[in-house]
């Protein structure tokens, strides 16, 4: 088996978890107050810094990011299952979920590391958004 093999093993189980992970958000399809509140949630115990990043561009923004984020999500999580530009659905799905990870203020907590939301997630997009540019074992891609 090769490092490619292992990396388009990695590209299927988080493509397989970035899917599940936007399934549980399709009412924000229709209605971005799902997302209001557990962003309005989070800002009542948010440092300063994480609450101003909610005020300022979280919050006002959710309309949009509600739909962002689910087609986001579906959309790397099938690019990434099919082994389609896994570069760039990996580097697309890391800034999303550093995005989410330092708003809901886990980010750097000591308890984030033992967080499967964590490092593993993290570190296995990062692994992906630099080594997945080579054409990977069983991609649809050509």
């Amino acid at each position: 088996m090769t490092s490619a093999s292992g990396l388009r093993v990695l590209s299927i189980a988080l493509g397989l978890f970035l899917i599940f992970m936007g399934l549980d958000k399709v009412g924000w399809l229709m209605d971005s107050s799902l997302l209001v509140a557990r962003l309005q949630e989070w800002r009542e115990s948010a440092p300063p810094m994480a609450r101003w990043y909610l005020d300022t561009i979280a919050l006002p923004g959710a309309p949009v990011f509600a739909r962002l984020v689910l087609v986001g999500e579906l959309a790397a999580g099938a690019a990434l299952v099919c082994g389609i530009k896994v570069r760039l659905a990996a580097s697309v799905s890391l800034l999303m979920v550093l995005n989410f990870h330092f708003a809901s203020d886990v980010l750097f907590h000591y308890s984030y590391l033992t967080n499967a939301y964590g490092p593993p997630v993290l570190g296995g997009l990062l692994a992906l958004a630099i080594g997945g540019g080579t054409r990977l074992p069983f991609s649809l891609s050509k």
